[in-house]
Protein backbone atom coordinates (compact mmCIF):
# COMPACT_ATOMS: atom_id res chain seq x y z
CA UNK A 1 0.00 0.00 0.00
CA UNK A 2 2.64 2.15 0.87
CA UNK A 3 4.74 1.60 -2.44
CA UNK A 4 1.04 2.07 -4.00
CA UNK A 5 0.68 6.02 -2.40
CA UNK A 6 4.42 6.78 -3.79
CA UNK A 7 3.36 5.65 -7.10
CA UNK A 8 0.13 8.34 -6.50
CA UNK A 9 2.61 11.25 -6.25
CA UNK A 10 2.99 12.92 -9.88
CA UNK A 11 6.92 14.30 -11.18
CA UNK A 12 6.70 17.02 -12.53
CA UNK A 13 7.01 16.14 -16.11
CA UNK A 14 3.61 14.55 -15.83
CA UNK A 15 1.63 16.97 -15.11
CA UNK A 16 -1.22 18.04 -17.28
CA UNK A 17 0.15 21.29 -19.05
CA UNK A 18 -3.02 22.76 -18.61
CA UNK A 19 -3.19 22.35 -14.73
CA UNK A 20 0.21 22.98 -14.15
CA UNK A 21 1.25 25.84 -12.09
CA UNK A 22 5.03 26.72 -13.46
CA UNK A 23 5.95 29.96 -11.50
CA UNK A 24 5.24 30.48 -7.95
CA UNK A 25 2.29 33.82 -7.67
CA UNK A 26 4.07 36.34 -5.85
CA UNK A 27 1.32 38.22 -4.42
CA UNK A 28 2.64 41.34 -2.34
CA UNK A 29 -0.63 43.53 -2.81
CA UNK A 30 -3.76 43.39 -1.20
CA UNK A 31 -7.33 45.63 -1.43
CA UNK A 32 -7.65 48.40 0.22
CA UNK A 33 -9.83 51.62 -0.11
CA UNK A 34 -10.55 50.99 -3.94
CA UNK A 35 -6.58 50.12 -4.75
CA UNK A 36 -4.38 46.87 -4.80
CA UNK A 37 -2.22 48.55 -2.11
CA UNK A 38 1.89 47.07 -2.30
CA UNK A 39 3.03 45.24 0.92
CA UNK A 40 6.25 46.09 1.79
CA UNK A 41 6.55 43.57 4.91
CA UNK A 42 6.67 40.19 5.57
CA UNK A 43 4.80 37.42 2.89
CA UNK A 44 3.49 34.03 3.99
CA UNK A 45 4.47 31.06 1.76
CA UNK A 46 1.89 28.86 0.80
CA UNK A 47 2.71 25.22 -0.25
CA UNK A 48 0.35 22.37 -1.79
CA UNK A 49 -0.14 18.97 -0.21
CA UNK A 50 0.92 17.57 -3.17
CA UNK A 51 4.17 16.69 -3.43
CA UNK A 52 6.07 16.62 -6.56
CA UNK A 53 8.21 13.28 -7.20
CA UNK A 54 12.09 14.45 -8.02
CA UNK A 55 15.26 11.78 -8.30
CA UNK A 56 16.33 12.99 -5.03
CA UNK A 57 12.69 12.01 -3.04
CA UNK A 58 9.64 14.01 -2.82
CA UNK A 59 9.47 17.66 -2.28
CA UNK A 60 5.98 20.20 -1.52
CA UNK A 61 5.08 22.23 -4.26
CA UNK A 62 5.44 25.96 -3.24
CA UNK A 63 2.16 27.57 -5.27
CA UNK A 64 3.36 31.28 -4.25
CA UNK A 65 3.21 33.70 -1.50
CA UNK A 66 0.40 36.35 -0.28
CA UNK A 67 0.98 39.56 2.52
CA UNK A 68 1.18 38.81 5.98
CA UNK A 69 -0.05 41.57 7.73
CA UNK A 70 0.58 43.82 10.83
CA UNK A 71 -2.22 44.29 13.32
CA UNK A 72 -1.56 47.94 12.58
CA UNK A 73 -2.04 46.95 8.84
CA UNK A 74 -5.47 45.07 9.83
CA UNK A 75 -6.83 47.78 12.00
CA UNK A 76 -5.90 50.46 9.42
CA UNK A 77 -8.17 48.52 7.09
CA UNK A 78 -11.15 48.34 9.62
CA UNK A 79 -10.88 52.20 9.44
CA UNK A 80 -11.33 52.14 5.78
CA UNK A 81 -14.62 49.96 5.92
CA UNK A 82 -15.87 51.90 8.90
CA UNK A 83 -15.30 55.11 6.64
CA UNK A 84 -16.90 53.81 3.50
CA UNK A 85 -20.06 52.77 5.61
CA UNK A 86 -19.98 56.41 7.47
CA UNK A 87 -22.51 55.40 9.65
CA UNK A 88 -24.78 54.29 7.22
CA UNK A 89 -24.44 57.29 5.25
CA UNK A 90 -21.51 55.98 2.71
CA UNK A 91 -22.24 55.69 -0.89
CA UNK A 92 -22.56 51.65 -0.83
CA UNK A 93 -25.18 51.92 2.19
CA UNK A 94 -27.02 54.59 0.51
CA UNK A 95 -27.38 53.50 -3.07
CA UNK A 96 -30.76 52.06 -4.31
CA UNK A 97 -31.38 48.07 -4.21
CA UNK A 98 -30.96 48.17 -8.16
CA UNK A 99 -28.07 49.84 -7.95
CA UNK A 100 -26.15 47.80 -5.77
CA UNK A 101 -27.65 44.61 -8.09
CA UNK A 102 -26.07 46.08 -11.07
CA UNK A 103 -22.39 46.29 -9.39
CA UNK A 104 -22.76 42.41 -8.06
CA UNK A 105 -23.36 41.69 -11.83
CA UNK A 106 -20.36 43.66 -13.17
CA UNK A 107 -18.44 41.60 -10.81
CA UNK A 108 -19.62 38.15 -11.32
CA UNK A 109 -18.97 38.98 -14.82
CA UNK A 110 -15.48 39.86 -14.26
CA UNK A 111 -15.37 36.39 -11.81
CA UNK A 112 -16.66 34.09 -15.17
CA UNK A 113 -13.38 35.17 -16.63
CA UNK A 114 -11.62 33.94 -13.95
CA UNK A 115 -12.62 30.63 -13.29
CA UNK A 116 -10.45 28.43 -15.03
CA UNK A 117 -7.55 30.04 -12.93
CA UNK A 118 -9.76 30.17 -9.53
CA UNK A 119 -10.35 26.28 -9.95
CA UNK A 120 -6.72 25.42 -10.85
CA UNK A 121 -5.77 27.08 -7.42
CA UNK A 122 -8.38 25.25 -5.14
CA UNK A 123 -6.99 21.41 -6.40
CA UNK A 124 -3.52 22.61 -5.83
CA UNK A 125 -4.25 24.69 -2.71
CA UNK A 126 -6.76 22.36 -0.88
CA UNK A 127 -6.77 19.47 -2.67
CA UNK A 128 -10.40 19.32 -4.21
CA UNK A 129 -10.83 17.40 -7.26
CA UNK A 130 -10.88 19.06 -10.55
CA UNK A 131 -14.92 18.03 -10.44
CA UNK A 132 -15.35 19.10 -7.44
CA UNK A 133 -13.47 22.45 -7.70
CA UNK A 134 -15.19 23.21 -10.82
CA UNK A 135 -18.69 22.19 -8.73
CA UNK A 136 -17.74 24.95 -5.89
CA UNK A 137 -16.86 27.67 -8.80
CA UNK A 138 -20.21 27.07 -10.56
CA UNK A 139 -22.63 26.55 -7.24
CA UNK A 140 -21.15 29.74 -6.31
CA UNK A 141 -21.87 31.64 -9.75
CA UNK A 142 -25.19 30.08 -8.77
CA UNK A 143 -25.84 31.23 -5.40
CA UNK A 144 -24.85 34.99 -6.06
CA UNK A 145 -27.27 34.73 -9.37
CA UNK A 146 -29.98 33.10 -6.77
CA UNK A 147 -28.98 35.85 -4.12
CA UNK A 148 -29.64 38.57 -7.00
CA UNK A 149 -33.68 37.19 -7.68
CA UNK A 150 -34.04 36.98 -4.00
CA UNK A 151 -33.10 40.36 -3.29
CA UNK A 152 -35.37 41.80 -6.04
CA UNK A 153 -38.11 39.87 -4.71
CA UNK A 154 -37.44 40.87 -1.07
CA UNK A 155 -37.48 44.55 -2.45
CA UNK A 156 -40.67 43.73 -4.75
CA UNK A 157 -42.39 43.04 -1.43
CA UNK A 158 -41.38 46.20 0.43
CA UNK A 159 -42.47 48.43 -2.30
CA UNK A 160 -45.50 49.13 -1.03
CA UNK A 161 -47.01 51.12 1.67
CA UNK A 162 -49.35 49.83 4.16
CA UNK A 163 -51.89 51.44 6.56
CA UNK A 164 -52.91 50.69 9.74
CA UNK A 165 -54.84 51.71 12.63
CA UNK A 166 -54.15 55.40 10.96
CA UNK A 167 -50.43 54.85 10.70
CA UNK A 168 -49.21 54.93 6.78
CA UNK A 169 -45.74 53.05 6.84
CA UNK A 170 -43.40 51.40 4.61
CA UNK A 171 -41.17 48.30 5.92
CA UNK A 172 -37.72 48.05 3.87
CA UNK A 173 -34.70 46.35 4.96
CA UNK A 174 -31.34 48.33 5.94
CA UNK A 175 -27.65 47.36 6.49
CA UNK A 176 -25.83 46.83 9.65
CA UNK A 177 -22.31 48.36 9.12
CA UNK A 178 -19.08 46.60 8.51
CA UNK A 179 -18.86 42.78 8.22
CA UNK A 180 -16.17 40.52 8.73
CA UNK A 181 -16.05 37.31 6.99
CA UNK A 182 -14.00 34.32 7.18
CA UNK A 183 -14.75 31.30 5.62
CA UNK A 184 -13.82 28.11 5.86
CA UNK A 185 -10.37 26.20 3.70
CA UNK A 186 -12.68 23.01 2.52
CA UNK A 187 -14.83 25.18 0.92
CA UNK A 188 -12.98 29.00 0.77
CA UNK A 189 -14.53 30.47 -2.41
CA UNK A 190 -18.43 29.22 -2.01
CA UNK A 191 -18.81 29.16 2.12
CA UNK A 192 -16.57 32.41 2.07
CA UNK A 193 -19.17 34.13 -0.27
CA UNK A 194 -22.64 32.82 1.19
CA UNK A 195 -21.75 35.27 3.98
CA UNK A 196 -19.59 38.07 1.85
CA UNK A 197 -22.65 38.08 -1.14
CA UNK A 198 -25.85 38.96 1.16
CA UNK A 199 -23.77 41.10 2.94
CA UNK A 200 -22.52 43.56 0.65
CA UNK A 201 -25.86 43.37 -1.72
CA UNK A 202 -27.68 44.74 1.82
CA UNK A 203 -25.29 47.68 2.17
CA UNK A 204 -22.80 46.16 4.17
CA UNK A 205 -19.18 46.98 3.82
CA UNK A 206 -16.53 44.34 4.03
CA UNK A 207 -13.40 42.81 5.52
CA UNK A 208 -12.58 39.50 3.73
CA UNK A 209 -9.95 37.18 5.50
CA UNK A 210 -9.42 34.25 3.70
CA UNK A 211 -8.56 30.91 5.55
CA UNK A 212 -5.60 29.69 6.38
CA UNK A 213 -5.62 27.16 3.28
CA UNK A 214 -6.96 28.82 0.32
CA UNK A 215 -5.53 32.10 0.30
CA UNK A 216 -4.23 32.38 -3.05
CA UNK A 217 -8.16 31.60 -4.67
CA UNK A 218 -8.97 35.18 -3.91
CA UNK A 219 -6.29 36.88 -5.58
CA UNK A 220 -7.81 36.37 -9.39
CA UNK A 221 -10.55 38.01 -8.01
CA UNK A 222 -9.16 40.73 -6.84
CA UNK A 223 -9.23 43.11 -9.18
CA UNK A 224 -12.82 42.56 -10.27
CA UNK A 225 -13.90 43.52 -6.73
CA UNK A 226 -12.05 46.66 -6.88
CA UNK A 227 -13.15 47.75 -10.21
CA UNK A 228 -16.69 46.65 -9.49
CA UNK A 229 -17.67 48.54 -5.78
CA UNK A 230 -16.78 51.89 -4.51
CA UNK A 231 -13.55 52.18 -2.95
CA UNK A 232 -13.74 50.66 0.59
CA UNK A 233 -16.68 48.75 0.42
CA UNK A 234 -14.23 45.21 0.02
CA UNK A 235 -11.27 44.93 1.69
CA UNK A 236 -9.14 41.83 2.12
CA UNK A 237 -7.47 41.13 5.68
CA UNK A 238 -4.19 38.58 4.92
CA UNK A 239 -1.93 37.05 7.50
CA UNK A 240 -1.87 35.08 11.02
CA UNK A 241 -5.82 34.76 11.78
CA UNK A 242 -4.64 34.72 15.63
CA UNK A 243 -2.54 38.19 14.74
CA UNK A 244 -4.81 40.01 12.64
CA UNK A 245 -8.11 38.86 13.57
CA UNK A 246 -8.59 39.54 17.45
CA UNK A 247 -7.86 43.27 17.17
CA UNK A 248 -10.10 43.88 14.70
CA UNK A 249 -12.78 42.42 17.52
CA UNK A 250 -11.29 44.30 20.28
CA UNK A 251 -11.78 47.29 18.78
CA UNK A 252 -15.70 47.35 18.88
CA UNK A 253 -16.11 48.63 15.36
CA UNK A 254 -17.04 45.19 13.54
CA UNK A 255 -20.70 45.16 13.99
CA UNK A 256 -21.53 41.38 12.40
CA UNK A 257 -18.90 38.67 12.26
CA UNK A 258 -19.62 35.74 9.57
CA UNK A 259 -17.88 32.70 10.15
CA UNK A 260 -17.37 29.25 9.40
CA UNK A 261 -14.95 27.24 11.48
CA UNK A 262 -14.62 25.68 15.21
CA UNK A 263 -17.40 26.81 18.01
CA UNK A 264 -14.13 27.78 20.24
CA UNK A 265 -12.47 29.72 18.07
CA UNK A 266 -16.38 31.53 16.93
CA UNK A 267 -16.21 31.70 20.84
CA UNK A 268 -13.39 33.91 21.58
CA UNK A 269 -13.86 36.08 18.89
CA UNK A 270 -17.18 36.89 20.18
CA UNK A 271 -15.88 37.27 23.91
CA UNK A 272 -13.34 39.87 22.36
CA UNK A 273 -16.13 42.31 21.39
CA UNK A 274 -16.50 44.58 23.91
CA UNK A 275 -20.06 45.41 22.95
CA UNK A 276 -21.54 41.66 22.43
CA UNK A 277 -24.41 42.80 22.36
CA UNK A 278 -24.46 44.69 19.19
CA UNK A 279 -22.51 42.37 17.62
CA UNK A 280 -24.59 39.85 15.20
CA UNK A 281 -23.09 36.67 14.30
CA UNK A 282 -23.78 34.35 11.27
CA UNK A 283 -21.77 31.08 12.43
CA UNK A 284 -21.15 27.96 10.84
CA UNK A 285 -19.73 25.44 13.29
CA UNK A 286 -19.18 22.15 14.02
CA UNK A 287 -20.82 19.16 13.42
CA UNK A 288 -20.90 15.35 13.91
CA UNK A 289 -23.82 14.15 11.83
CA UNK A 290 -25.04 10.79 12.18
CA UNK A 291 -25.93 7.76 9.60
CA UNK A 292 -28.75 5.66 11.31
CA UNK A 293 -29.08 2.32 9.59
CA UNK A 294 -32.24 0.47 10.37
CA UNK A 295 -32.63 -3.35 10.17
CA UNK A 296 -34.76 -2.92 6.88
CA UNK A 297 -32.42 -0.16 5.03
CA UNK A 298 -31.92 -0.62 1.40
CA UNK A 299 -28.53 -1.51 1.82
CA UNK A 300 -27.05 -0.90 -1.89
CA UNK A 301 -28.73 2.89 -1.37
CA UNK A 302 -27.82 3.19 1.93
CA UNK A 303 -23.71 1.99 0.92
CA UNK A 304 -24.16 4.51 -1.84
CA UNK A 305 -25.05 6.96 0.43
CA UNK A 306 -22.93 6.41 3.53
CA UNK A 307 -19.80 5.91 1.18
CA UNK A 308 -20.41 9.72 -0.57
CA UNK A 309 -21.39 10.89 2.49
CA UNK A 310 -18.45 10.38 4.65
CA UNK A 311 -15.61 10.78 2.15
CA UNK A 312 -16.79 13.27 -0.54
CA UNK A 313 -13.49 15.78 -0.05
CA UNK A 314 -11.95 12.89 1.98
CA UNK A 315 -14.89 13.57 4.51
CA UNK A 316 -13.77 17.07 4.73
CA UNK A 317 -16.90 18.90 5.17
CA UNK A 318 -19.26 19.81 7.91
CA UNK A 319 -22.33 17.84 6.41
CA UNK A 320 -20.17 14.84 6.27
CA UNK A 321 -21.50 11.50 7.77
CA UNK A 322 -19.08 11.63 10.76
CA UNK A 323 -20.28 8.68 12.83
CA UNK A 324 -22.39 5.74 11.28
CA UNK A 325 -24.97 3.62 13.67
CA UNK A 326 -26.06 -0.02 12.07
CA UNK A 327 -28.49 -2.03 13.70
CA UNK A 328 -26.13 -5.26 14.67
CA UNK A 329 -28.56 -7.55 12.62
CA UNK A 330 -27.38 -5.68 9.50
CA UNK A 331 -23.77 -4.61 10.69
CA UNK A 332 -22.03 -7.44 9.22
CA UNK A 333 -23.48 -7.24 5.65
CA UNK A 334 -22.98 -3.37 5.79
CA UNK A 335 -19.20 -3.53 6.72
CA UNK A 336 -18.61 -5.92 3.83
CA UNK A 337 -20.12 -3.56 1.49
CA UNK A 338 -18.87 -0.35 3.04
CA UNK A 339 -15.23 -2.16 2.24
CA UNK A 340 -16.41 -2.66 -1.16
CA UNK A 341 -17.24 0.77 -1.54
CA UNK A 342 -14.14 2.26 -0.32
CA UNK A 343 -11.77 0.11 -2.25
CA UNK A 344 -13.54 1.12 -5.24
CA UNK A 345 -12.81 5.05 -4.89
CA UNK A 346 -9.61 5.82 -6.89
CA UNK A 347 -7.12 7.70 -4.89
CA UNK A 348 -4.61 10.13 -6.77
CA UNK A 349 -4.23 13.94 -7.75
CA UNK A 350 -6.79 16.56 -8.01
CA UNK A 351 -6.56 16.40 -11.65
CA UNK A 352 -7.25 13.03 -12.07
CA UNK A 353 -10.27 11.50 -13.59
CA UNK A 354 -12.84 10.05 -11.30
CA UNK A 355 -10.56 10.51 -8.27
CA UNK A 356 -11.91 11.24 -4.70
CA UNK A 357 -9.17 9.96 -2.02
CA UNK A 358 -6.51 13.24 -2.41
CA UNK A 359 -3.96 14.74 -0.48
CA UNK A 360 -5.23 16.66 2.79
CA UNK A 361 -3.84 20.77 3.07
CA UNK A 362 -4.00 20.24 6.37
CA UNK A 363 -0.27 18.87 7.31
CA UNK A 364 -1.68 18.06 11.34
CA UNK A 365 -3.98 15.99 9.91
CA UNK A 366 -2.87 12.61 8.96
CA UNK A 367 -1.14 12.18 12.50
CA UNK A 368 -4.25 13.74 14.17
CA UNK A 369 -6.47 10.62 12.54
CA UNK A 370 -3.55 8.40 13.21
CA UNK A 371 -4.12 8.84 17.08
CA UNK A 372 -8.04 8.77 16.23
CA UNK A 373 -7.56 5.07 15.04
CA UNK A 374 -4.60 3.91 17.24
CA UNK A 375 -7.02 4.87 20.37
CA UNK A 376 -10.00 3.09 18.71
CA UNK A 377 -7.52 -0.15 18.07
CA UNK A 378 -6.39 -0.29 21.77
CA UNK A 379 -9.95 -0.21 23.04
CA UNK A 380 -11.03 -3.09 20.80
CA UNK A 381 -11.74 -1.67 17.58
CA UNK A 382 -10.48 -2.88 13.93
CA UNK A 383 -9.37 -1.21 10.96
CA UNK A 384 -12.07 -3.47 8.42
CA UNK A 385 -11.09 -2.28 5.49
CA UNK A 386 -8.11 -3.42 3.84
CA UNK A 387 -5.07 -0.84 3.73
CA UNK A 388 -7.25 1.26 5.82
CA UNK A 389 -5.65 4.45 7.89
CA UNK A 390 -2.45 3.83 5.68
CA UNK A 391 -0.91 7.48 5.11
CA UNK A 392 1.90 8.73 3.47
CA UNK A 393 2.91 12.55 3.33
CA UNK A 394 -0.12 14.18 2.88
CA UNK A 395 -2.44 10.91 1.41
CA UNK A 396 -4.33 9.01 3.87
CA UNK A 397 -6.18 6.04 2.69
CA UNK A 398 -10.17 6.04 4.33
CA UNK A 399 -10.33 4.16 7.34
CA UNK A 400 -13.49 1.98 8.59
CA UNK A 401 -13.67 1.31 12.11
CA UNK A 402 -15.82 -1.24 13.71
CA UNK A 403 -16.71 -1.94 16.56
CA UNK A 404 -16.65 1.70 18.03
CA UNK A 405 -17.92 2.54 21.78
CA UNK A 406 -18.39 5.60 23.71
CA UNK A 407 -14.76 5.46 25.54
CA UNK A 408 -13.29 6.14 22.01
CA UNK A 409 -12.16 9.85 21.12
CA UNK A 410 -13.58 9.17 17.84
CA UNK A 411 -17.45 8.45 19.21
CA UNK A 412 -17.21 12.21 19.98
CA UNK A 413 -14.74 13.73 18.03
CA UNK A 414 -15.21 15.50 14.82
CA UNK A 415 -12.59 14.28 12.59
CA UNK A 416 -12.89 16.43 9.42
CA UNK A 417 -11.41 13.57 7.94
CA UNK A 418 -11.31 9.92 6.12
CA UNK A 419 -12.34 8.08 9.21
CA UNK A 420 -15.95 6.22 9.55
CA UNK A 421 -16.23 4.94 13.27
CA UNK A 422 -19.54 2.42 13.07
CA UNK A 423 -21.47 1.70 15.85
CA UNK A 424 -23.53 -1.18 16.22
CA UNK A 425 -27.20 -0.97 18.26
CA UNK A 426 -29.63 -2.71 19.54
CA UNK A 427 -32.64 -0.15 20.00
CA UNK A 428 -33.20 3.10 18.47
CA UNK A 429 -33.21 4.83 22.08
CA UNK A 430 -29.31 4.29 22.15
CA UNK A 431 -28.87 6.53 18.97
CA UNK A 432 -31.20 8.78 20.32
CA UNK A 433 -29.85 8.96 23.58
CA UNK A 434 -26.37 9.59 21.59
CA UNK A 435 -28.13 12.55 19.27
CA UNK A 436 -29.64 13.99 22.74
CA UNK A 437 -26.19 13.95 24.67
CA UNK A 438 -23.84 15.28 21.79
CA UNK A 439 -22.46 18.83 21.85
CA UNK A 440 -24.19 18.87 18.04
CA UNK A 441 -26.97 19.43 16.30
CA UNK A 442 -26.79 20.16 12.79
CA UNK A 443 -28.36 17.25 10.89
CA UNK A 444 -28.83 13.37 10.53
CA UNK A 445 -29.38 10.87 7.98
CA UNK A 446 -32.36 7.76 8.25
CA UNK A 447 -32.20 4.52 6.13
CA UNK A 448 -35.03 2.45 6.49
CA UNK A 449 -38.02 1.35 5.24
CA UNK A 450 -40.55 1.08 8.05
CA UNK A 451 -42.85 3.85 8.27
CA UNK A 452 -43.24 3.08 12.10
CA UNK A 453 -39.53 3.09 13.13
CA UNK A 454 -39.09 6.52 10.52
CA UNK A 455 -41.71 8.72 12.28
CA UNK A 456 -40.40 7.69 15.84
CA UNK A 457 -37.25 9.00 14.84
CA UNK A 458 -38.22 12.14 13.06
CA UNK A 459 -40.37 13.07 15.68
CA UNK A 460 -37.22 12.35 18.11
CA UNK A 461 -34.54 14.24 16.12
CA UNK A 462 -36.63 17.43 14.81
CA UNK A 463 -35.94 19.24 18.77
CA UNK A 464 -32.11 17.84 18.45
CA UNK A 465 -30.67 18.70 14.92
CA UNK A 466 -31.63 21.22 11.98
CA UNK A 467 -32.14 19.02 9.27
CA UNK A 468 -33.22 15.07 9.04
CA UNK A 469 -31.98 13.41 5.53
CA UNK A 470 -34.08 10.28 4.73
CA UNK A 471 -32.83 7.81 3.03
CA UNK A 472 -30.07 10.01 1.88
CA UNK A 473 -26.84 11.53 2.78
CA UNK A 474 -26.55 14.97 4.88
CA UNK A 475 -26.01 17.83 3.10
CA UNK A 476 -26.84 22.03 2.83
CA UNK A 477 -28.60 21.84 -1.26
CA UNK A 478 -30.41 23.09 -2.45
CA UNK A 479 -29.66 26.59 -1.11
CA UNK A 480 -33.23 27.52 -0.75
CA UNK A 481 -33.63 25.39 2.31
CA UNK A 482 -32.45 26.61 5.40
CA UNK A 483 -29.09 26.05 6.18
CA UNK A 484 -28.28 26.15 10.52
CA UNK A 485 -27.94 24.12 13.62
CA UNK A 486 -28.48 23.83 17.37
CA UNK A 487 -26.36 23.51 20.08
CA UNK A 488 -22.41 24.26 19.06
CA UNK A 489 -23.64 23.79 15.28
CA UNK A 490 -24.29 26.93 14.32
CA UNK A 491 -26.25 30.37 14.85
CA UNK A 492 -28.06 32.15 12.61
CA UNK A 493 -29.88 30.25 9.57
CA UNK A 494 -28.37 30.55 5.70
CA UNK A 495 -30.06 30.48 2.64
CA UNK A 496 -30.44 32.46 0.04
CA UNK A 497 -33.12 34.15 1.35
CA UNK A 498 -32.48 33.94 4.96
CA UNK A 499 -28.70 35.28 4.55
CA UNK A 500 -30.61 38.35 2.97
CA UNK A 501 -32.26 38.99 6.24
CA UNK A 502 -29.92 38.34 8.50
CA UNK A 503 -27.17 40.66 7.27
CA UNK A 504 -29.78 43.32 7.69
CA UNK A 505 -32.42 44.69 10.13
CA UNK A 506 -36.10 46.16 9.16
CA UNK A 507 -37.29 49.88 9.70
CA UNK A 508 -39.90 51.09 9.48
CA UNK A 509 -40.66 54.87 7.91
CA UNK A 510 -44.42 56.27 9.34
CA UNK A 511 -46.62 59.15 9.69
CA UNK A 512 -50.10 59.45 10.69
CA UNK A 513 -52.60 59.40 8.20
CA UNK A 514 -53.55 62.94 7.44
CA UNK A 515 -53.51 64.76 4.15
CA UNK A 516 -50.79 66.53 5.01
CA UNK A 517 -48.81 63.26 5.41
CA UNK A 518 -50.13 61.58 2.15
CA UNK A 519 -49.13 65.00 0.09
CA UNK A 520 -45.29 64.77 1.50
CA UNK A 521 -45.23 61.03 1.04
CA UNK A 522 -46.70 61.30 -2.33
CA UNK A 523 -44.11 63.93 -3.55
CA UNK A 524 -41.14 62.20 -1.87
CA UNK A 525 -41.77 58.97 -3.75
CA UNK A 526 -43.09 60.97 -6.94
CA UNK A 527 -40.09 63.01 -7.61
CA UNK A 528 -38.15 60.15 -6.01
CA UNK A 529 -35.89 62.21 -3.58
CA UNK A 530 -35.15 59.22 -1.43
CA UNK A 531 -33.96 55.61 -2.30
CA UNK A 532 -35.30 54.01 1.06
CA UNK A 533 -39.12 55.50 0.42
CA UNK A 534 -40.02 54.21 -2.92
CA UNK A 535 -42.51 52.26 -4.89
CA UNK A 536 -40.28 51.51 -7.57
CA UNK A 537 -40.82 47.59 -8.77
CA UNK A 538 -37.81 45.73 -9.63
CA UNK A 539 -38.10 43.48 -12.55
Amino acid sequence: MLHKFEAIFPEVDNIPEQQNIRQPIRQNYYLIDGELRKWEGALQKVHSPVRIRTSTGMVQKLLGEAPLLTEAAALEILSVAVQAYANGRGVWPTMSVGERIQAVQHFTAAMLLKRSEIVKLLQWEIGKSLKESEGEFDRTVDYIRDTIDALKELDRASSRFVINQGIIGQIRRAPLGVVLCMGPYNFPLYESFTTLIPALMMGNTILLKPPRFGILIFQPLLEAFRDSFPAGVVNTVYGDGEMVVPPLMISGKVDVLGFIGTYRVADALRAAHPRPHRLRCVLGLDAKNPAIILPDADLELTVAECVRGSLAYNGQRCTALKIIFVHRSIAEEFLERMTAGINALKCGMPWEEAVTITPLPEPEKPSYLEGLVNDALSLGGRVVNPGGGTRIDSIYYPALLYPVSPHMRVYNEEQFGPVIPVVPFDDISEVIEYVVASNYGQQASIFGQNTDLLAQLVDALVNQVCRININSQCQRSPDSFPFNGRKNSADGTQSVADALRIFSIRIVVAARESESNREIITSIVRERKSHFLSTDYML
